[in-house]
């Protein structure tokens, strides 16, 4: 190692050593946070040294869009932004600290994150997985009553686990939704084969599990609990094995999924699915037009004699 190389890289560690201690003190970050910084930080002073021949306090905007160029060969663009950001935080602190006049990152646009489209399930998976529970014990009751509800209505599984049987309006056929982001109330249609599971869950099921005890939530486990998160996460997955589904393609959240891009595929408005998803902004709606167009573009190529 020549000796501006290893001039370089001990003046950047001490810097970096001292920006970690300061923001620690000062922010009390989490270790976590701060292994981040760290690691993002030390790839930079790095190159710097190997590529630029200088530290941290001397790198300019060329050095910083060069270096960036350089990562989006390897990073994703989550990770290239993770690792901006860090570049942003450091020399920002610099700037306040005055420790330098110019900012490097100052103005320079952080990549655009790709949101990838969510896992869904086809129309006959999920026929597949309402028609895998055993109706002839109370755990199957219930979760064919909660695989129903949460594929008529596109519930959150947290909204799922936290429903007061309160909320469940069977005679009218809706239920009301107050949990989730935001807080918002919704007013989200049942259908009948839901509204059936549901009933027959209550009638022939629900008894059996609480065992004479009384609980608010509509969902129970064995004990007579209410169910969790985790515990609605295991009984999917067990399903999925049964049912002949990737377990990797099955979660909570793809019922969720699936409520969306079959409406949409049916003929749904999107906003009529905005206000039954229960989301704050249209943009996070529209991810599901983009499933059901690669769904189209799928079959088209697969059954359409010049696809």
């Amino acid at each position: 190692m020549n000796e501006l190389l290893a001039a370089c890289l001990d003046s950047s560690r001490r810097e970096l050593d001292l920006f970690l201690d300061q923001i620690w003190l000062g922010d009390g970050l989490s270790a976590n946070t701060l292994s981040s910084y760290r690691n993002d930080l030390s790839v930079w002073l790095q190159w710097l040294a190997q590529e630029r021949q200088t530290d941290l306090l001397g790198a300019g905007r060329d050095d910083v869009q060069a270096f960036l160029a350089r990562q989006s060969r390897d990073l994703k663009a989550a990770s290239l932004a993770r690792r901006m950001a860090s570049l942003r935080r450091f020399y920002r602190h610099q700037i306040q600290s005055g420790r330098l006049a110019d900012d490097p990152v100052a103005e320079l646009q952080a990549p655009k994150r790709v949101r990838p489209l969510p896992k869904v399930l086809s129309e006959k998976m999920v026929a597949d997985l309402l028609a895998a529970p055993d109706l002839s014990t109370a755990a199957g009751l219930r979760d064919r009553a909660m695989f129903e509800l949460m594929y008529a209505c596109g519930l959150r599984v947290s909204e799922l686990v936290t429903l007061p049987l309160a909320q469940l309006h069977l005679r009218e056929q809706f239920v009301q939704v107050l949990a989730g982001k935001g807080g918002k109330q919704r007013l989200i249609p049942l259908g009948e084969f839901a509204a059936e599971a549901l009933a027959t869950y209550l009638v022939e099921g629900r008894p059996e599990l609480l065992g004479g005890r009384s609980e608010a939530m509509l969902f129970v486990n064995q004990r007579g609990e209410p169910l969790t998160r985790q515990g609605m996460w295991y009984i999917i997955k067990q399903y999925a094995i049964h049912a002949g589904i990737p377990a990797a393609t099955l979660s909570p959240h793809v019922l969720r999924h699936a409520f969306a891009t079959h409406l949409l595929a049916h003929g749904a408005d999107l906003r009529a699915l905005q206000m039954l998803l229960g989301h704050s902004d249209i943009s996070t709606t529209q991810i599901y037009t983009h499933v059901a167009q690669a769904r189209l573009k799928g079959l088209h190529r697969s059954h359409h004699p010049r696809g």
